[in-house]
């Protein structure tokens, strides 16, 4: 037996199952284009061959939820195309991650009304944030590389560390004080209605 293993050399390798199946996710990322904004066309110069995100293996962009294993959100999303964005979400095959690209997606950047999503880890996980606005195609590679680096650490074969994974991650709404003081500013409107307009 001992001779024989002698003669393999170099030609065999000993690895984890998860190791293997985490290299082999981090290096084959399909990404599901989420753009609605001026952060789109800095997501499509890093894939132009400026910038050659194929180099990291995640030139497979998809329009298909069903292919996808990792979705870029580039830009601000509206309360209206929310739906969408949680129907591709869970439409999406696990293991599966997200990159928030741009200060709209990570937090509503300037658009603070009522109408634009203040973040959307409120409403799907995050697992990388890319600040900026735009941000540049640079930092959409040093996401992606940070992103393939995450999934070499902690990821299983068979996904377990998904199997919690089912709410959003981000802040709450609102907390306790603020709604107090949210009533407080606004009761001489609020008495007429009969309702808390808040919840």
């Amino acid at each position: 037996m001992a001779t024989s293993l002698k003669g393999l050399g170099d030609n065999v390798f000993l690895t984890q199952l998860d190791a293997a199946a985490n290299w082999a996710r981090s290096n084959s990322l399909w990404p599901m284009p989420f753009a609605t904004a001026c952060c789109g066309i800095e997501l499509m110069a890093a894939a132009s061959s400026r910038y050659d995100l194929s180099r990291f293996g995640a030139e497979v962009m998809r329009f298909s939820p069903r292919q996808c294993d990792l979705m870029i959100v580039a830009g601000r999303v509206v309360m209206k195309m929310l739906p969408v964005l949680q129907r591709i979400w869970l439409q999406m095959p696990e293991p599966k991650w997200c990159i928030s690209m741009g200060a709209c997606a990570c937090s509503g950047g300037v658009f603070d009304t009522y109408a634009v999503v203040q973040g959307i880890d409120r409403f799907i996980p995050v697992d990388i944030y890319i600040p900026g606005c735009p941000p540049r195609p640079e930092q959409l590679l040093q996401a992606v590389i940070d992103l393939q680096e995450k999934i070499k650490k902690g990821g299983t074969f068979d996904a377990r560390e998904f199997a919690l994974r089912v709410l959003p991650e981000g802040p709450p709404r609102f907390d306790e004080e603020e709604l107090i003081r949210m009533r407080e500013r606004n009761q001489p409107q609020l008495k007429g209605l009969g309702y808390d307009p808040i919840h």
